[in-house]
C-alpha cells in the first residue's frame, strides 16, 4: 500500500494529479496551496500554504509528496526546498490508464496523464509533465522539467532538453533535437532541430520573430 500523498498546488495541475492518484486508489491526504487555503477542492481539503513545515515534515515519513504548482520556476523552487530541507523527492503520478513500458526509464516527480504512452527504451527526466494522450516513442529522451502538452507526439529518438515546452497536439519528427528551454507552439510539426530558448510555431515549425 502506497503512503497517502500531499499535493503542493490545488489549481489545474493539482486537480489533474488528484485524478491520477485516485485512479490508482492512492489516498490524497490534503492539498497545500498559497491561494486557496482552508477551501476544499474536489472533496480534498486545502490545509495550508506550500511551505508549511507542520505538513511538509510528514513528507518522506507518513506521507509522500507531489509538486503540482503551475509556474515552472515556483515548482522547481519547491522541489529544491523539499530535497534540501526535508531530504525527500516527489513521487511519480502515473495514471492507471496510461501505458508506460517496463523498459522505459523514469526519473522522480513525473506526471503521466490518462491515455499517455511512454514506449520502450524512452527516457523521461525528473519533474517532467506528460499530459493526457501524449506519446513519447521508442528511444526518445525527455530532459528534466519538460512539459509535453495533451496529444503531442514525440517520435522515436527525439532528444528534448531540460525545461522545454511542447504544446498540445504538436508533432516532433524522429531524430529531431529540441534545445533547453525551447518552446514549441500547439499543433506545430517540428522537422528540424530547435535551438535552446527558441520559440517555434507552425507546419513546418518556424521561429517566431
Amino acid at each position: 500500500m502506497q503512503n497517502p500523498v500531499i499535493i503542493l498546488g490545488a489549481q489545474k495541475l493539482g486537480t489533474t494529479a488528484l485524478d491520477i492518484f485516485n485512479s490508482n486508489d492512492v489516498i490524497v491526504y490534503c492539498f497545500l496551496d498559497d491561494k486557496l487555503q482552508q477551501e476544499e477542492v474536489n472533496n480534498v481539503a486545502v490545509m495550508s500554504n506550500t511551505e508549511d513545515n507542520e505538513f511538509l515534515k510528514l513528507a518522506g515519513k507518513t506521507c509522500d509528496v507531489f509538486v503540482a504548482v503551475e509556474d515552472s520556476a515556483a515548482r522547481k523552487g519547491l522541489i529544491k526546498m523539499l530535497k534540501d530541507e526535508h531530504k525527500v523527492v516527489p513521487v511519480n503520478a502515473i495514471h492507471r490508464f496510461s501505458a508506460v513500458s517496463e523498459h522505459a526509464w523514469l526519473g522522480h516527480g513525473i506526471l503521466v496523464g490518462a491515455g499517455a504512452v511512454i514506449s520502450n527504451n524512452a527516457k523521461v527526466g525528473d519533474n517532467s509533465l506528460i499530459h493526457a494522450r501524449a506519446l513519447v516513442d521508442t528511444k526518445a529522451e525527455v530532459g528534466n522539467d519538460v512539459e509535453i502538452g495533451a496529444g503531442a507526439i514525440i517520435n522515436s529518438e527525439v532528444v528534448i532538453g531540460d525545461g522545454a515546452f511542447i504544446g498540445s497536439g504538436a508533432v516532433v519528427v524522429s531524430g529531431v533535437k529540441i534545445g533547453k528551454n525551447a518552446r514549441i507552439g500547439a499543433g506545430s510539426v517540428v522537422v528540424a532541430d530547435v535551438p535552446a530558448k527558441a520559440t517555434v510555431f507552425g507546419n513546418p515549425a518556424a521561429p517566431i520573430k
